[in-house]
This record gives structure tokens, sequence and C-alpha cells, in this order.
């Protein structure tokens, strides 16, 4: 493997010790030429990534990756940062979109739903919403996630941010904070649209943000349900994703089809600890899809398991906030932590740290970053995890600030 880092460290040291050759002595060059073998992998290399298959696991498809839902770690990519049109795949984000609001207590799952006429006249895949017909945002999920509604989408949308538009606007908002730089969303239900776009690597990511809430493959782990149960023309629904019926251990998460993206997914399977992640685009049809995605997973749980660093609600530890009107808060587990190994490897060796920032000063908004959780073997940094805060925690007042001085006094003395 070329190491381009290293070509150019030496030619740029021994440019230097050519001009410098008559005032240094000998064993000052040889200290520096070790300096730059020494010091240039430390600096790059982050993260140790488990050794890739040398086969291709998904030959009929344009793009394709497998990542580790909870590390984020890629086993396998093929053209993973082409930016190609997603079709129904961008409901991952609107699904995202809609389970963070309710994990902010913005919306809720027993919240009606209208469907405005712009909505219900959605043509594709729909689950036929009349104009003014009211569904929960429960239901309005299971339309989606089940038979990727169009209309659905579009309803949920509206509900959230009053148009399609500012959905939109939110969808791309958010895709920058997660660092998406090959998605562009026109419409939130990805019907074909000039400039609407996205890339293998991008949809694992926003999949990973959307696994975070589990209640999710309630939804699109389902392989049938009813809509308008208690109506006279109840609505069967069927998942689009055949997976979720074949496949032990998938459980979601979004198929897409238009003639121009051909067909893609973005799929999931757990085993014991084990969450994967497969995406493939423009793959030929729907058995090719199918089958490639099963061998991704095949090849993921033979070869792959985790090390578990973290369950999801177990405390890390307590961050102090500077002139807040908590002093500290405490820190837990918003999902689970781990870090993928090859099977065989027992995890010896591995240890984590906490590294907070030496200074929050309040105030501090809710998913604030406020340091990260490296991994470890041995001295080899394995992950770096993001930390943020659980809460917003808003400036304490002067008396506030008086006592809690007072009290440090009193307990000093």
């Amino acid at each position: 493997m070329k190491k381009p880092w290293l070509k150019t460290g030496l030619q740029e040291g021994e440019a230097h010790l050519t001009r410098q050759r008559f005032r240094f002595p000998i064993w000052i060059v040889a200290l520096t030429i070790a300096a730059v073998f020494a010091a240039a992998p430390a600096a790059l290399a982050k993260e140790k990534v488990p050794a890739k298959p040398v086969t291709d696991l998904a030959p009929g498809a344009r793009s394709a990756i497998l990542m580790d839902a909870d590390s984020g770690t890629v086993v396998y990519e093929k053209n993973i940062h082409e930016s190609l049109p997603p079709a129904s795949i961008t409901k991952i984000m609107t699904m995202l979109l809609v389970m963070e609001a309710i994990d902010q207590g913005r919306l809720k799952m027993t919240d009606k739903v209208s469907t405005s006429e712009y909505a219900a006249s959605m043509g594709g895949s729909q689950i036929f919403l009349e104009p003014g017909e009211q569904m929960t945002v429960e239901e309005m999920l299971k339309g989606v996630a089940l038979a990727s509604g169009n209309d659905a989408s579009v309803a949920l949308a509206e509900k959230l941010a009053g148009t399609e538009e500012e959905f939109v606007r939110m969808m791309n908002e958010r895709a920058a904070e997660l660092g998406l730089k090959n998605t562009k969303f026109v419409n939130c239900n990805g019907l074909p649209a000039s400039g609407h776009v996205s890339s293998a690597y991008d949809i694992a990511v926003m999949s990973k943000e959307l696994l975070k809430y589990e209640q999710i493959t309630k939804f699109t782990g389902l392989y049938q349900d009813y809509l308008r149960k208690d109506s006279e023309k109840p609505f069967w629904l069927v998942n689009t994703n055949k997976l979720v019926r074949f496949y032990h251990g998938a459980d979601g998460l979004k198929t897409g089809f238009t003639s121009e993206a051909k067909f893609c997914l973005s799929a999931t399977a757990r085993r014991d600890n084990l969450r994967m992640i497969a995406v493939v685009m423009g793959e030929p049809n729907t058995k090719t899809r199918n089958a490639e995605v099963s061998h991704m997973f095949d090849y993921a749980f033979a070869q792959y398991t985790n090390v578990p660093i973290y369950k999801k609600g177990d405390a890390i530890g307590m961050l102090k906030v500077e002139k807040g009107k908590k002093a500290e808060i405490a820190l837990t587990a918003k999902h689970s932590y781990s870090v993928l190994v090859k099977k065989g490897d027992k995890g010896k060796g591995i240890r984590h740290e906490l590294m907070l920032e030496k200074q929050v000063k309040a105030p501090i908004k809710a998913g604030q970053p406020v340091g990260k959780l490296i991994v470890y073997r041995g001295e080899e940094v394995l992950k770096e995890f993001p930390v943020e805060a659980p809460m917003s925690v808003g400036r304490a007042g002067w008396w506030t600030l008086f006592k809690r001085s007072a009290g440090h006094l009193f307990l000093l003395n």
C-alpha cells in the first residue's frame, strides 16, 4: 500500500537537511528522520478498522456499504461516496426527523395528522389518503415504513414543519449536521426530482442515526399490518422489504425504486449483540438486491462480533457545568457503545477513557458536544465516540452562584 504522506514528509525533510547539513551533527539528522516515520502514522491513524473482504460482496450494485450500527465501522464498501438518486430511501431521513421530534417532546405517537389536498395528490407508492382524512402519527409512520407511502410522508412533513418545503430545509440541515457531503434533498419522499441525491455512505449514517430510536424497528420490522382497522375498508399493509420475513434477524429499514435509481435498499439485521447496516443502490432487480444484501449480512455475522463498552442507559460520568443552574449533570449512554472485532478476538487489552472538555460554561444546549469516549487497545485508538450534553442547562443567577460559593467555603472550612 502506497503511503504518500511518507514520501512528502521525507522530501521536505531531505530538503531541510540538505540546506542544514553543515550545521547539525549526524545524530540529529537520524533522530529527525525517525521522528517523521514515527509521528506520521500516529497522527493519521485515528481508529483501527477491521480488514475488509477481498471479494466483491455486491457485484450487481452500483454502490454498496456494510457498516456496524453501533460503532459506524465500515467493513465493506463500493463507490460509497457517489451521489445517486436514492428513491424512497429518502424516507429514512423523514422518519429520523419524526422520531427526533417525538424524543424531544415536540410530537406524540397519538397526535392526529390531517391530510392536505397536496399530500393526498402524491403518486407512486401510497396508502391512498383522502383530503381531510386524519390518522395518528403512529399510523402514518406505519404507512411510511411498510408501504412506503408518499402521501403519508408529506402529511407527516406538513404536521411537523407546516409545509413540505420547510421540512425539506430541515432535512438538509440535519444532513449537514451529520456531515453528509453527498446528499441533497428536494422532497421528503424520494419521488424523482432534479438534484435529489444521496450516497450509500450517507444513507448508512442516516440509518445508524435512526436506529438509535429502537422503537422504529417495531414499524420497519413488521411484515404486515392494517390501517383503518375499524372502517368498512381496512387497508392491508405488506412490507416492501421482504428480508424482514425471510432473513433471520432482519427488522428494517427501507426499500426504494424508480426507473432512474433502480432497486435500492437500506437494510438492518441484528444477531446477538451485533447489528449491521447494509445499503445497496442501483441494483438491477429485487432478487439480486435481496440476495446481495443477504450475502453481505452472512459475511458480517460469520466474520465479526463486537465488544460492548456501555449499554443504553448506563452511567458514563459526571459533567461539571461552570456557572450553570445545575453545577453538574449525569451523563448516561443514550445508545449502546461497542467496537467491532473479528470473531476469535476476545477483546483483550481493550479499555476506554472519557475525555470531557475542561471548561463547559453555561448556558449549554441538549445535544451540545461536551467531550468524547475513546476506546483503546493498549495505546492504539480503536474508536472515538462523541459525547453530548443530555439536557440544556441555563446560566445561574448571582444568588445561586453566591450560595454555591458560600457552601464550598463552608465545606473547606
